[in-house]
């Protein structure tokens, strides 16, 4: 195996071993067989550009060509077809493959399910690594900038499995890879210089050769340094991460018992404050999931698991204020402020919840609101905020949720914008409870409440609005690395500087509602999370979350979501409602003639502008095929007929390139030209052509490792006596014969039966004398820029110098 060949082999398994980080990514690894194929393919592509040779950009060009028809051939009707032929499959249907794709990376969580959508996100991938490298390991001989796409593409893998016991196993083959790579290179490289006869004395062999003395006076291969070397490199890589100290979770999954402090890694989160331990979760690299769930909730994106209601702004901070616990009933209290008509529209679901056993939190994550919860420990309920926090166990020891498997019972009210709206005064008690600000309070809340609000005549408006000012149309952005200030001065920053995350959305929007006389409060817990296939639900520390929840009476307390957060979900009956007239009267039905609308309205059209801002609009109806029918149309049929028949081509262009030139040169019966066409018949067999011989020497030369027999000879030797007498004999003398065409022919079979059939298709199918076409492109391509610099030059002639003299 030659030195690139075995490079090329090296960097296609390099990238294989790199791919196999992301195989904890999908349920299952079949799209890597798949990957590893179509990456042969794209290298062994390379590989027989190169020994053409063609020029790097055909090169890649040819490997990205052939890898395009591959993966088209593989997907072939996986997508939805939206149009005919070859080229609209190309266009929409793999496009609209890949944005399927895209989708289900969003839906599902790690590891996803292998949908064709999501293989082909792989594959490529896979394939668009592996063209990088190939092109800067092989076609521009530079292995070690190959390992940047080799890097990018373990740090993708590792950032979205978040670790894992086999993380070490991933970077230890990504490693190898990368290394085996650089050694192939490497020697390479060194045996182009040539190879190492004999041993010096040990004496005479300095330090800084690199080539270190062996038994017997033996040199040391520095290739062989070189495998010790990335060796003790890759051990030291593995060894230092396993021997620092590890860092624990943070707010809301914490390591061990009871209560911890809330600034920085290792707490549970507290009634005291746990706002800084939720923004460390949100930016941890630590996406471990606590919780996993089960329900029959036919709306489980909006199901949130909530933990606890901060209820008291002191003037410091938000925080729950201190009520007294109650053992936990077997059926929970009514919610306060339902009403039965509300109650009797709800259902109620079920939900049955398993806490990690890293998950010490005390207080148990519920949906809310709960009627009924199954679990075992010692627990206590609180009434006002609806919440079990766990009892204390012992000296400094509280119950927590870890490792608990619990049921919950809970309403899935359904409140509408007008029940919200005709809601009558809060409870007065309510109302003097939790619309309580600081005395400390900026005015430029109060004012910001009511200069939004302006124009609204009931608390439900007013806390649409306040909602759409933060999450539409206010110029809010989110960002987690905002500093978590509670106090009303951050809220007033951060009305300022309108860049936040959840915990100043919520209390900002609950602060401004009890401004307005709104009763208002900031529960902390988890968004609903991410569905997996099997139908369970993982919520993870990334899911921790803030929001406001208000107070209507009738409805109780209510959820409002302020933040403009990518998987935020609005509250239908918090959506902005567009008015419908309705006809007083039954409308005339249309003529027969007339021409019927569409089955579904269009949702965009009616969209408002402020909810397609958020994402809430639905996409439009999907367009029906105009063609009509159950089968193909007969430009499909005829576009992929054609795209097969291009594919099946592909490989054939330079044997029919190949034949349309001999035919032409030997159809001319000129004998330079016959004398060309047998020269490159022996060039493709790997007789390279000397130009520097005479025709009598190359004859000889052909003959002699062309392996002819006397036949071929004979007509080589024909062919060469007649180029000698078109160029050396008197005018008028005839240098062409009869059978000269034959005896180019005769020798070429001769020439292919004296190598073997592997030799023998690549010279049918990868002729070498095809690199004529790269040296005649490059040949017009100088022409064409020295005319177009001479050109150049003449035009500068002619322009008049002004100015001068």
């Amino acid at each position: 195996m030659s030195g690139r060949a075995r490079v090329t082999l090296f960097a296609a398994l390099a990238t294989l071993l790199t791919a196999w980080s992301l195989a904890p990514l999908v349920e299952s690894a079949g799209w890597l067989l798949q990957a590893a194929l179509l990456l042969a393919v794209q290298s062994a592509v390379g590989a027989g550009a190169r020994r053409v040779p063609l020029a790097r950009s055909l090169t890649v060009a040819a490997q990205l060509l052939v890898s395009l028809l591959v993966l088209a051939v593989l997907f072939a009707g996986k997508g939805e077809s939206t149009g005919n032929g070859p080229l609209a499959y190309l266009v929409t249907d793999f496009g609209a493959l890949f944005q399927r794709g895209v989708q289900d990376v969003s839906e599902f969580a790690i590891p996803a399910p292998q949908t064709d959508g999501i293989r082909l996100l792989l594959v490529t991938g896979v394939l668009l690594i592996g063209l990088l490298v190939d092109t800067l390991a092989v076609t521009l001989r530079t292995a070690a900038a190959a390992g940047l796409p080799l890097l990018a593409l373990y740090s993708v893998a590792a950032g979205l499995s978040g670790g894992g016991e086999a993380s070490w196993f991933s970077f230890l083959l990504a490693g190898c890879g990368y290394l085996m790579m650089l050694l192939a290179e490497s020697r390479d490289r060194l045996a182009q210089w040539g190879r190492v006869f004999g041993a010096a004395p040990r004496d005479r062999v300095s330090a800084a050769s690199g080539l270190g003395g062996g038994k017997d006076g033996r040199l040391t291969a520095p290739v062989r340094t070189g495998r010790r070397i990335g060796a003790m490199a890759l051990g030291l890589a593995l060894a230092v991460p396993a021997a620092l100290p590890a860092l624990g979770g943070g707010l809301l999954g914490a390591q061990g018992d009871g209560e911890a402090s809330d600034g920085g890694v290792g707490g549970t989160i507290s009634a005291v404050n746990p706002l800084v331990s939720l923004q460390s979760n949100l930016n941890a690299q630590d996406n471990r999931v606590v919780l996993k769930y089960r329900t029959d909730n036919p709306q489980q994106g909006e199901q949130y698991l909530r933990i606890l209601a901060l209820d008291e702004f002191n003037g410091i901070k938000w925080e729950a204020s201190g009520r007294s616990l109650s053992d936990v009933p077997a059926r929970l209290p009514n919610p306060p402020g339902l009403s039965g008509d509300v109650r009797q529209v709800s259902a109620e679901v079920q939900t049955n919840v398993s806490a990690a056993d890293t998950y010490t939190q005390r207080y148990l994550p519920m949906p809310y609101p709960a009627t009924s919860v199954d679990i075992t420990g010692k627990w206590r309920f609180e009434p006002a905020g609806r919440t079990l926090v766990g009892d204390q166990l012992g000296k400094d020891k509280f119950q927590n949720v870890q490792g608990a498997q619990y049921s919950v019972r809970s309403l899935l009210l359904k409140p509408t914008a007008q029940q919200l709206r005709n809601a009558p005064e809060a409870d007065p008690a309510i109302r003097a409870e939790y619309t309580k600000l600081p005395d400390n309070l900026p005015p430029v809340v109060t004012d910001t409440a009511r200069q939004v609000t302006q124009g609204a005549k009931d608390n439900y408006t007013r806390a649409v609005k306040l909602q759409d000012y933060f999450a539409v149309n206010g110029g809010f952005r989110y960002n987690t690395k905002t500093a978590s200030g509670t106090g009303p001065q951050a809220v007033a920053r951060f009305l300022a500087d309108k860049e936040g995350f959840c915990i100043h959305f919520a209390f900002s929007m609950a602060a401004m509602s009890r401004s307005l006389g709104i009763p208002a409060r900031v529960a902390v817990g988890f968004t609903p999370g991410e569905k997996q296939s099997d139908g369970s639900v993982n919520v993870s520390m990334r899911d921790a979350h803030a929001w406001p929840e208000l107070y209507f009476e009738g409805v109780g307390w209510t959820r409002f979501e302020p933040t403009p957060r990518a998987g935020i979900n609005v509250p239908d009956y918090s959506r902005a409602q567009t008015p419908t007239a309705q006809p007083s009267v039954p409308a005339p039905l249309p003529s027969q003639g007339a021409t019927q609308p569409s089955a579904a309205p269009s949702k965009t059209d009616d969209c408002p502008p402020e909810l397609k801002k958020l994402g809430e609009c639905g996409a439009a109806a999907p367009k029906q095929n105009a063609s009509g029918g159950g089968g193909p149309s007969v430009s499909a049929v005829l576009g992929w007929a054609g795209l097969v028949l291009a594919v099946l081509v592909l490989p054939l262009l330079p044997l029919l390139w190949r034949s349309r030139l001999r035919a032409r040169r030997l159809g001319a019966g000129e004998v330079s030209a016959a004398w060309r066409e047998l020269g490159d018949a022996a060039w493709d067999v790997g007789v390279r052509p000397d130009e520097a011989l005479s025709p009598r020497r190359a004859a000889e030369r052909v003959v002699d490792l062309g392996r002819l027999d006397a036949e071929a000879a004979g007509a080589v030797h024909r062919v060469a006596g007649a180029l000698e007498r078109a160029l050396y004999a008197p005018p008028g003398a005839a240098g062409s014969y009869a059978g000269l065409a034959d005896d180019v022919l005769l020798a070429r079979a001769g020439l292919l039966s004296g190598v073997g059939r592997l030799a023998r298709l690549r010279a049918l199918l990868l002729p070498r004398s095809a690199a004529r076409l790269a040296w005649s492109a490059s040949r017009r391509w100088s022409a064409l820029a020295d005319r177009a610099s001479t050109l150049s030059a003449r035009i500068r002639l002619r322009i008049p110098l002004r100015g001068r003299g």
